[in-house]
């Protein structure tokens, strides 16, 4: 058993199992126990853990019973790291932007327990590098702009004017759910209906879908069904897809990353 006593948060990236990190990898080969997401591709373990080490799944999704609460994964972080060398976290996408990375480093710091974070290749990076869609292209933005928007409700009028008129391109996660009251929402604020939107459905995987459209569109459209996870990106730069897309995925629509069962009990189930 590995001796470093230590619990390492880190990025898998967005799907595609290659788009994990030379550190990451390292850190998974020398793990004793492994925490991992649902959106972390099986195919990393698989690839680059020891095949003694243990697997724990904590996965969460929204709108599912089967997720596992963050105040539980809290408490296998503490008690792996009390009977194990080195513990890995593994996190879809990068650690640090739009996870609970907070409440696991209060978590750490609170009991003494070493850590070390490694990032990752976030959601906005991989879908639109895999779309074709430079989100800083020159001559259509000059910045990009990283949003939560699964609660309307917080985010204040004048918000919603800035970015109906800003000319950054902006990434919405955790938005399918909410998209065509978004955008309907960035009308009201005064936003170009024509402004063309991209919704990329599983970026990275082998079923990686974009979805074109516009604001007006998909307000007029309201909410649909979109797999998880999915991202939104709004701005000039979307009409680039067309033009530089070069990622080829076979023609399905069928989930890639395991479903939870709404009848799950948050136990650490999955261990190999």
């Amino acid at each position: 058993m590995n001796t470093v006593h230590k619990v390492i948060l880190a990025g898998a990236g967005p799907g595609d199992p290659d788009l994990i990190t030379v550190r990451a990898a390292a850190a998974l080969r020398d793990a004793d126990i492994i925490l991992t997401d649902r959106l972390a591709n099986r195919e990393i373990i698989l690839r680059h853990a020891s095949p003694h080490a243990e697997v724990i799944e904590v996965g969460k999704q929204a709108g599912k019973g089967g997720s596992m609460p963050q105040s539980t994964i809290n408490e296998l972080l503490v008690s792996c790291s009390a009977r194990a060398g080195l513990v890995v976290r593994l996190k879809g996408g990068d650690v640090s932007i739009f996870s609970n990375i907070m409440d696991e480093l209060e978590t750490l710091r609170a009991h003494g327990i070493a850590y070390e974070i490694i990032p990752g290749i976030t959601a906005a990076s991989g879908a639109a590098a895999y779309a074709g869609i430079p989100l800083t292209a020159r001559d259509h933005a000059r910045g990009v702009r990283l949003l939560s928007f699964h609660e309307l409700e917080s985010v204040e009028a004048n918000t919603w004017k800035e970015l109906a008129n800003t000319s950054d391109t902006l990434v919405l996660y955790m938005a399918s759910r909410n998209l065509g009251e978004l955008c309907a929402r960035l009308l009201s604020a005064g936003a170009d209906g024509d402004r063309p939107l991209a919704l990329v459905e599983q970026a990275t995987t082998p079923v990686q879908k974009v979805y074109r459209s516009t604001v007006a569109a998909a307000a007029e459209h309201g909410a649909s069904s979109f797999l998880s996870p999915s991202l939104v990106i709004i701005g000039s730069v979307v009409d680039l897809h067309e033009k530089f897309q070069w990622y080829r995925n076979i023609d399905a629509r069928i989930s890639f990353f395991d479903q939870l069962p709404s009848h799950a009990k948050n136990e650490h189930a999955g261990r190999r």
